[in-house]
């Protein structure tokens, strides 16, 4: 478990914040530039001085400013990773790594060498200097050599935010199997909905100092009275798991919940983990079952609450079906007409092609 609680005031904004998350896992603290993400990492890391706060890691605490405690950041076991790679520009990629190791502590056992390599496929950029390499390529190997410390705790500050679109598409999937693969666990700071859906699994939703709520992704996504309600992209994201693939209708069928998706063929096995995103502009709400229609999903489900968006001219609709929510974005008319409210019976309309698969 991770427990964190940190207050600080700056001139203009004054933070106040605390979370608690399960270990393992990734915690993305999420929010608009300002609003203390970046602060909240380095006092993690024992970087930001003044304040006051408390942060334990799977039952060890390394700072508790009441308590008188306040580990230096090379004594916390915390790896690091910025925005800028910062590597040695006059050592090769593999003694840039090996720096990672002689920073770990004596005692320390964990990830090796060569499992690094492996994970981030950097072998072919062993032995090269980091001039020569992309920037994807750059925080790949800042990433292993922060692993190779044998971190307790992982930070990544933005670490993509200063990549395009082609290295972001590049860098994702290590970012992900990285989470998946090893027990290590890590908090990252984004302003991105991409990265976010990708990597977080507890979220952590921060604005101006103050964290709005924190808890699983899944059941965050699926609230129409937190920001991520009011961006364009929202929408539920739901972990599921690979029913089965019908290859002559070219689908496959997930479930989780009580819910039950089809969605266009998928390359992975029954019993494989997916995660998916239902945009809610994509779901359509009826009160009667459709016929010789082409959408493949409809879900019966029971309204759980209706939220006004009056800069769109609209409402957010959770709908509750089976042990999950979808959210449905419509016009306020069409809250009138089915009279939708709470415990209201409700059909969800979502087209297979609708369906994002994230991962």
């Amino acid at each position: 478990m991770i427990s964190f609680a940190l207050r600080h005031r700056f001139p203009g904004i004054a933070l106040d914040m605390a979370f608690v998350a399960p270990t393992p896992g990734a915690v993305v603290l999420f929010g608009p530039s300002g609003s203390g993400k970046s602060t909240a990492v380095a006092a993690m890391a024992g970087l930001l001085r003044g304040g006051s706060g408390r942060l334990e890691v799977d039952g060890e605490v390394l700072w508790d400013s009441a308590a008188g405690i306040d580990r230096p950041p090379e004594r916390r076991r915390i790896g690091l990773v910025f925005q800028e790679a910062r590597l040695f520009p006059h050592l090769r990629v593999a003694a840039n790594l090996r720096y990672g190791l002689r920073r770990a502590a004596g005692d320390a056992r964990g990830i090796g060498f060569d499992e690094v390599v492996a994970l981030l496929d950097i072998a072919p950029l062993l032995g090269r200097r980091p001039h020569t390499l992309s920037g994807g390529e750059r925080q790949r190997v800042a990433i292993g050599r922060a692993l190779l410390s044998q971190p307790r705790l992982l930070l990544l500050d933005e670490p993509l935010s200063g990549l395009d679109a082609a290295r972001k598409a590049e860098i994702l999937p290590y970012l992900v199997r990285l989470k998946t693969h090893l027990g290590v666990p890590l908090v990252y700071v984004t302003h991105s909905m991409e990265e976010l859906l990708h990597i977080a699994d507890t979220l952590v939703l921060i604005e101006a100092g103050r964290v709005v709520e924190a808890g699983p992704l899944a059941e965050l996504s699926g609230r129409g009275d937190l920001p991520l309600a009011r961006r364009d992209d929202a929408g539920a994201v739901l972990d599921m798991a690979v029913e089965a693939n019908d290859r002559d209708r070219h689908l496959s069928r997930l479930s989780a919940g009580g819910l039950t998706l089809e969605v266009p063929l998928v390359a992975a096995a029954p019993g494989a983990r997916l995660r998916v995103r239902i945009p809610a502009r994509e779901v359509i709400l009826a009160t009667d079952a459709p016929s010789a229609v082409s959408v493949h999903n409809i879900l019966g489900g029971v309204v759980r609450a209706v939220h006004p968006d009056p800069t769109r001219h609209s409402a957010l609709v959770e709908i509750a079906v089976g042990d999950q929510v979808v959210l449905a974005r419509v016009t306020r008319d069409a809250v009138s007409r089915l009279a939708l409210a709470p415990a209201r019976d409700v059909l969800a309309l979502v087209k297979s092609m609708s369906v994002d698969v994230l991962r």
